[in-house]
């Protein structure tokens, strides 16, 4: 007993060590938020999305907890899990492979987009985490929409149509359907702003912040192609940022210098070989 014991706790820190930085994160919180209401240690009140408490208490914390409670220890959450950890993590190394702040801005434009239509009554939910995965749902669906899902092995289903499925299967549960039309409808949106918009007219008007850069730079996990934030490997992170002169006139980045054997070419010149310069004067 003691040795499948530790074989599967050895199996799980793999398995947890091997998922990417984001969903990982965002999967880690929303079973942390359930636990700890299920143990009693908060009220569920205290978290929930209320305007009025946000505005005249300045209980500012209500607009990022509403986003981590996903659903009581049920079935439910267990769907919604889920979907964070394998579609999530899809996206994660799929799509946004190497694009780690574009996944952050993606849960940030969502999250704020909720909030936006959370302001007008009818869309208003006390907790808007299920909207959030739904989100994931709706975005994974646009990017593997000819993926092939087996479903509890009684029939296939195509990934275009995996937000519909889940939306029966709430319906089915008996779980209210608002949250899960507003998470395909802020879905939809960062799509079209990311996506299609930028295709069709070559304009991206939703390009991810500076500050999402430098919030993962700082964050130090995972990585951001092309991004404003420059790597430095001697430090160990992902990112990092300019380095500055004594004087303070002027900025550098610092780049490993690299030797090239006699013979041989230097990638950092620009080309296969190159002799000494010489003014035109002959000096």
């Amino acid at each position: 007993i003691i040795v499948l014991s530790n074989g599967f706790q050895c199996a799980f820190l793999r398995y947890y060590q091997s998922l990417p930085p984001v969903a990982k994160t965002y999967a880690v919180i929303c079973f942390m938020t359930t636990a700890g209401y299920e143990l009693q240690l908060y009220r569920y009140g205290s978290i929930t999305l209320r305007f009025s408490d946000v505005f005249k208490r300045f209980q500012v914390w209500r607009l990022i907890t509403n986003f981590f409670f996903i659903a009581p220890f049920s079935l439910t959450f267990a769907f919604r899990f889920l979907i964070i950890l394998r579609n999530g993590v899809s996206l994660e190394r799929g799509p946004f492979d190497k694009r780690t702040a574009d996944y952050v801005w993606m849960f940030l434009f969502g999250a704020l987009s909720l909030l936006v239509m959370a302001l007008v009554p009818f869309l208003w939910s006390p907790c808007m985490g299920a909207s959030l995965v739904f989100m994931i749902v709706y975005v994974w669906s646009r990017e593997f929409p000819n993926e092939r899902l087996n479903i509890h092995g009684l029939f296939q289903l195509q990934g275009f149509y995996l937000p519909w499925y889940m939306l029966g299967v709430d319906m089915i549960l008996g779980n209210p359907l608002k949250p899960d039309m507003l998470g395909i409808a802020a879905g939809h949106l960062y799509y079209f702003l990311t996506v299609l918009y930028p295709l069709s007219t070559g304009k991206n008007y939703c390009k991810t912040p500076v500050f999402v850069h430098k919030l993962v730079a700082r964050w130090g996990e995972g990585f951001q192609l092309n991004s404003p934030v420059r790597e430095d490997a001697a430090a160990g992170v992902a990112f990092r940022g300019r380095s500055y002169r004594l004087n303070g006139t002027r900025s550098t980045t610092t780049v490993p210098e690299q030797v090239s054997a006699p013979g041989q070419s230097n990638p950092a010149a620009g080309g296969v070989f190159r002799g000494r310069s010489r003014r035109l004067d002959g000096h």
